[in-house]
């Protein structure tokens, strides 16, 4: 399966959190599955992952935030999109996401961002064959097929 994760997830999985989106990150990464990612995607996960209240909660020092990067791009199909619609109204930063998904021919985009989850941006993904779930929803499916 091909997976597009969001910002907050890809944040959520660096080498110091815990939790089910870290145990996601090595679930992918054990195989078959795949992880879709894009520059934007990259870079915004570096910026998010240098605030002040994300410093405080994981204490990644600033060569750790560079491995975590590295990781992601070393594991995934990088992909180049581009937006050429609005799709995300909520919040347009989202769009990136979603036309990454798209680019990358992803089975599935998880995200956390209840953005993600407007009839608006939920009918746009299935119309692109892109099921929407969170990280527990796909840990489930993951382990079950």
């Amino acid at each position: 399966m091909r997976i597009t994760p969001d910002t907050g997830l890809l944040v959520r999985m660096n080498v110091k959190a815990i939790g089910p989106a870290r145990r996601l990150l090595e679930v992918i990464l054990s195989g078959p599955h795949e992880l879709v990612l894009s520059e934007y995607l990259l870079e915004e996960t570096a910026r998010v992952l240098r605030y002040p209240r994300l410093q405080k909660l994981y204490r990644l020092a600033p060569e750790e935030i560079v491995e975590h990067i590295n990781l992601l791009r070393a594991s995934a199909d990088i992909v180049s999109s581009f937006v050429y619609k609005p799709v995300v109204l909520a919040d347009p930063n989202d769009d990136p996401v979603v036309y990454t998904a798209i680019a990358g021919q992803a089975g599935v985009l998880c995200a956390l961002d209840r953005d993600f989850y407007s009839g608006e941006v939920i009918s746009f993904c299935r119309d692109h064959n892109i099921e929407i779930m969170n990280e527990v929803q796909l840990l489930a499916r993951l382990k079950i097929g």
